[in-house]
């Protein structure tokens, strides 16, 4: 059990749990029990009399007021348990005292009170305490009955002389005996009862601690989706932006220079604008739709990833020809069926680096996306010819103390398992490179696809 678990439970000084007080159902359960008890005490009482239990019993409104004794006090013995026993207890010696002939349901009164002082007491110290002064003051006064009994030769028939054991005394050592698994059972049954509520109360403290950490991890599962949700509008408003601005700056050269053919390839620059501006906006809301409540949209939202898979890396390199530069995809190896997750991430690793290519490297620099598969693992390559020491203006694909597009790219990969290096090439430009073990992958793709989300989101 936790710590804030444990703090939500009321302790007395000592430290114990305190039970709380029971409700209106308890107290009228209680009540239904001393009516109970008053009316088999009432009909006891007349059937002892009738077989002469004492030879003289007591006047009838002594017999109603040890019944009233005896059976009113429950009703108050879960908030009061200890003075409900004394009390109890007390009316059952003055109605043996005062020869009411009743000694059934008393007795069941009495084990009823002294359970609930185990049962239901505040403190476990002061109901330590209680029972042992109530069970010793029941057994002096029972001693005492014995001793009396011990010296009274009127219950041994005359002529009998004197046995092993007075008849009196028999008859007290049977209430003893009685009295001692009354008690002890009392006793027993009481403690039994205050720990399985105690620990039903830890049960329902660890429930209700635990409801409220699925309520805290789907609120930090929301907040995280809305962070993949605005690292995915940044890389498809970020490469969209970069190409459409590119694409315009071609398309004004074009217009400007005067020569044949120039409005052919303007219209062909703006007509890549609108296909990128098109698929921006798709992307866009598509993105935004997930961030909407049910409520907010006309229809249900599209929960279908909003990313492409390594299948899309040709589109993107015919993307950045249409800008005019030239780009080349190579793929190395034999191609093996990758993973949703791992498949993503590539791409996504992939549009990152060639957004900031075409931020960065340079008008004229070519750019190449390798995919490589070897028998370990699979490697995503964009590299360029471009201005390698672009990384100290804070490209996103600098080098290792990059901005937060190469902090996105390295978490995506550390989450599926792979890795990210990053930097300036020796005979010029700037490489990037994922690589991502096959192992991983398959794992990924085949063994936990019902958990791709969850991880997809610790990516992002």
């Amino acid at each position: 059990m936790t710590a804030s678990a444990r703090a939500a439970l009321p302790v007395d000084a000592d430290g114990h749990w305190m039970r709380p007080s029971p409700g209106r159902a308890g107290l009228r359960a209680d009540a239904i029990v001393a009516l109970v008890i008053a009316v088999g005490a009432s009909a006891t009482v007349t059937l002892y009399s009738v077989a002469e239990f004492f030879d003289e019993p007591a006047e009838p409104w002594k017999a109603v007021l040890v019944v009233l004794g005896i059976s009113g006090p429950l009703v108050w013995r879960r908030l009061y348990p200890v003075t409900v026993t004394v009390t109890v207890s007390a009316v059952y010696i003055i109605g043996v005292n005062n020869a009411v002939p009743e000694v059934l349901f008393s007795n069941i009164a009495i084990f009823a009170a002294m359970y609930s002082i185990g049962a239901w007491s505040q403190s476990r110290r002061r109901a330590f305490i209680a029972r042992v002064i109530i069970v010793g003051g029941m057994f002096l006064w029972l001693f005492w009955g014995l001793t009396r009994a011990a010296f009274d030769t009127s219950l041994a028939p005359e002529g009998s002389g004197v046995g092993l054991i007075a008849p009196g005394v028999a008859f007290g050592l049977i209430s003893v005996i009685t009295n001692i698994l009354y008690f002890a059972g009392a006793w027993a049954f009481g403690d039994r009862a205050w720990a399985a509520a105690r620990e039903r109360a830890q049960l329902q403290a660890r429930t209700d601690e635990l409801a409220r950490e699925r309520e805290r991890t789907a609120e930090q599962a929301v907040a995280l989706d809305r962070v993949r949700i605005g690292r995915e509008l940044h890389d498809v408003v970020a490469h969209h932006v970069s190409v459409m601005g590119i694409q315009a700056g071609a398309a004004r050269r074009a217009l400007g220079s005067g020569r044949a053919g120039a409005e052919h390839e303007a219209a062909a620059s703006l007509t890549a604008i609108e296909q990128s501006a098109r698929q921006a906006v798709d992307e866009l809301h598509r993105l935004v739709s997930t961030l909407r409540s049910p409520g907010d949209v006309d229809g249900e939202a599209d929960d279908s990833p909003s990313t492409r898979t390594t299948a899309h890396l040709p589109a993107l390199v015919d993307e950045v020809r249409a800008t005019g530069r030239p780009a080349a995809l190579t793929t190395v190896g034999d191609p093996v069926p990758l993973g949703p997750l791992v498949d993503t991430t590539l791409y996504r690793v992939a549009r990152e680096a060639v957004t900031n290519s075409l931020k960065h490297a340079g008008a004229s620099a070519a750019l190449e996306v390798r995919l490589r598969f070897t028998p370990e693992v699979v490697e995503l390559e964009v590299s360029d010819s471009g201005v390698g020491a672009r990384a100290a203006r804070g490209g996103a694909s600098g080098g290792a103390g990059g901005g937060l597009g190469q902090v996105g790219m390295r978490e995506r990969l550390a989450a599926i398992g792979g890795t990210l290096e990053a930097g300036p090439r020796s005979r010029g430009g700037y490489l990037v490179r994922a690589s991502v073990p096959l192992v991983v992958q398959e794992r990924s793709g085949d063994d936990h696809r019902s958990d791709e989300r969850g991880v997809e989101e610790g990516a992002s």
